[in-house]
């Protein structure tokens, strides 16, 4: 499936993420990894059905739709030898972060590599409230002088571990290109060889913080929203990335099938 946007075409891969009607346990895989050094935070396999985190979910529909976004991505990614995921959308309330999350939880499923997310989304951050309630420490810390792996948590999910954002960060642009920054998110990427890091990242047209971040990622996905994400906003944010290396769409909140 293709959606057209401007003058570029861009591939598409329809999501639904609505709450799914069943609860199946979530897999237990093999590979297990210990964590010795960072806080694990189990996540109650209740509380992700309730925040629409269903990927880790055996048999279910929609987590089976993130599994085959997840092959796509891969396979593409081994090819080019890409590490890194940015996730973004043209507008705010496209369910971006959820994607991010789901899309992370599936990439950790694969047992041949494990995953970081990382919220980057500094004036709103959000990612660690689909794991837990409890006040956590992240980004805003880092500014700080705290170290990025006393920030970072495991959300009892195997192959996961997450750096949330904590408190909004006015000055996010500022931050983000920043040496501090900068040296941070290149080491994130490059600290171990076998894990993946998925970068979840504000709307590209509320601000210029996703250009200022592009750089120093592999490849960005967007994530548009079905009857609200208009051509217009999408080609306006293309254009605004233009040379930057987009690897497709995902159709978010479709009911058609």
């Amino acid at each position: 499936m293709a959606f057209l946007g401007g003058k570029r075409k861009y591939d598409a891969l329809k999501v639904d993420v609505a709450e799914p009607e069943r609860e199946s346990a979530v897999p237990v895989l093999s590979r297990n990894v210990e964590y010795t050094h960072t806080r694990v935070l189990v996540t109650p396999p209740q509380r992700l059905r309730e925040k629409r985190v269903i990927s880790g979910f055996a048999d279910d529909p929609v987590a089976d739709t993130y599994r085959i976004l997840r092959t796509q991505m891969l396979l593409r990614m081994r090819r080019e030898g890409w590490g890194s995921i940015g996730v973004t959308s043209p507008t705010a309330g496209c369910g971006s972060t959820l994607t991010a999350v789901n899309l992370s939880i599936s990439l950790a499923q694969d047992i041949n590599h494990t995953v970081l997310l990382v919220d980057l989304d500094l004036r709103n951050p959000g990612v660690h409230s689909y794991f837990t309630d409890e006040s956590v420490r992240g980004l805003s810390d880092y500014l700080l002088d705290n170290e990025i792996p006393d920030l970072l948590f495991n959300p009892g999910i195997n192959r996961l571990v997450v750096l949330p954002g904590n408190q909004p960060i006015a000055e996010s642009s500022e931050f983000l290109s920043s040496p501090r920054m900068v040296d941070m998110v290149n080491e994130v990427k490059s600290r171990y060889e076998s894990r993946l890091t998925v970068f979840d990242l504000p709307p590209v047209l509320s601000s210029d913080d996703v250009m200022v971040v592009s750089p120093h990622v592999d490849v960005l996905l967007m994530v548009i929203e079905d009857g609200k994400t208009s051509r217009d906003e999408l080609a306006r944010a293309m254009e605004m990335l233009k040379g930057v290396n987009v690897i497709g769409t995902v159709l978010n909140k479709s009911g058609k099938g």
